[in-house]
């Protein structure tokens, strides 16, 4: 077991993950003595980044459904190894732009995928390693992506490109997600101001610290 602490940041397009998870960063970081590192899926280090390009790039509209799981899988593994473990193992608050929920929820929700394989996937590329605490940031699939739309300094994926029915279909396994693993994730309004979903998330985080630390 490591000693540190891993709080994934998970959400349908538009809920405002990234904004929350920097906004949270010093907030944490006056309160506890910890290293807190940032980092996000896909990506993180220089070959998970380089297989992101991939997988977001607007032009790879041929990607059939399992070779873009497979990659975000591939990237999960190099990520975790190389970047989060040890972060973890030097007793760091790791907080993720997204983990294992994600490919649940977008390439089995939203892709139509079997959920069982997803999950053996997740469990073998992880080592069965799961969050501590995960962030659910939910807002609306209309909402979502009228933030998008509106948002001109953030970046437009393959994904971003998708029909609502997607989006839809994606909350929709959130949801599920989150009703199957209640003592783990935690829902906070993101249609909220930014502010106030900053401070929920920190409640968040110091309860279920609190929980496992026993302190």
């Amino acid at each position: 077991m490591t000693n540190g602490f891993l709080i994934s940041f998970e959400g349908p397009d538009g809920a405002g993950k990234t904004t929350v998870l920097e906004q949270v960063i010093p907030k944490l970081q006056q309160i506890f003595d910890q290293d807190i590192v940032a980092t996000r899926e896909p990506g993180g280090v220089d070959i998970a980044e380089k297989i992101r390009d991939i997988i977001l790039d607007v032009n790879h509209t041929a990607m059939d459904a399992k070779t873009e799981l497979l990659l975000y899988i591939a990237a999960r593994r190099q990520h975790l190894v190389e970047k989060i473990l040890p972060k973890l193992e030097n007793d760091a608050f790791v907080l993720v732009d997204r983990f294992i929920d994600s490919s649940v929820a977008y390439q089995g929700y939203g892709r139509g995928l079997e959920i069982t394989d997803i999950t053996w996937l997740n469990a073998y590329a992880t080592d069965q390693r799961q969050p501590d605490l995960t962030v659910y940031l939910d807002v609306t699939s209309e909402l979502g992506l009228e933030r998008i739309s509106q948002n001109g300094d953030r970046e437009v994926n393959r994904l971003d490109l998708e029909k609502l029915e997607m989006h839809q279909k994606v909350r929709e396994g959130y949801l599920a997600l989150l009703e199957e693993n209640a003592e783990r994730i935690v829902l906070v309004d993101a249609s909220q101001p930014v502010d106030k979903v900053v401070e929920d998330t920190l409640a968040a985080i110091i309860k279920k610290y609190k929980e496992i630390k026993h302190v």
